[in-house]
């Protein structure tokens, strides 16, 4: 098990008891600073700022307590936004019915990229809806032909 995959089994059940889950934890550099980023979210998808400052002081004194991270660093617990990307299956699964942008590897129907609700996810493979002009379409990708997905906020 890795540094981040202990980080994150040690914070879980500080996170269940409050009824939020972890979104992502990864290590960011800005400058010479090392930042802990921690992105949280409640089961609706929403976050504020004083959960987010709440959990910050209960994640750095487990933190402090068990005394895995050897070097310095900054702990930063945040939202993972209102466009965050989905990283995994389960995380695709949740965003079923949300609006959402796919970027492609390789063009399809004409699109390196599509914005539109996500119908199904089966196999790695999505459906999504989209409207091109004033039709609404339907489009299969190939789970293996998209290079990001994230959730978009419709104007």
């Amino acid at each position: 098990m890795d540094g981040l995959s202990k980080i994150k089994e040690l914070i879980k059940p500080l996170l269940a008891q409050e009824d939020i889950e972890l979104y992502d934890v990864s290590w960011q550099q800005e400058g010479k600073n090392r930042i802990l980023q921690v992105a949280i979210m409640r089961k609706d998808g929403s976050m504020d700022i004083d959960t987010c400052a709440a959990m910050s002081e209960k994640i750095s004194e487990k933190l402090d307590e068990v005394d895995m991270i050897a070097s310095e660093y900054f702990l930063e617990v945040c939202s993972p936004g209102a466009e965050r990307e989905l990283k995994d299956e389960t995380q695709i699964r949740d965003a079923l019915d949300e609006y959402v942008y796919v970027k492609l590897k390789n063009p399809k129907a004409g699109m390196d990229a599509v914005k539109g609700y996500l119908r199904a996810y089966e196999n790695g493979d999505i459906t999504m809806e989209y409207m091109d002009k004033a039709v609404k379409k339907k489009i299969t990708i190939d789970g293996d032909n998209i290079a990001l997905i994230r959730l978009s906020v419709k104007i």
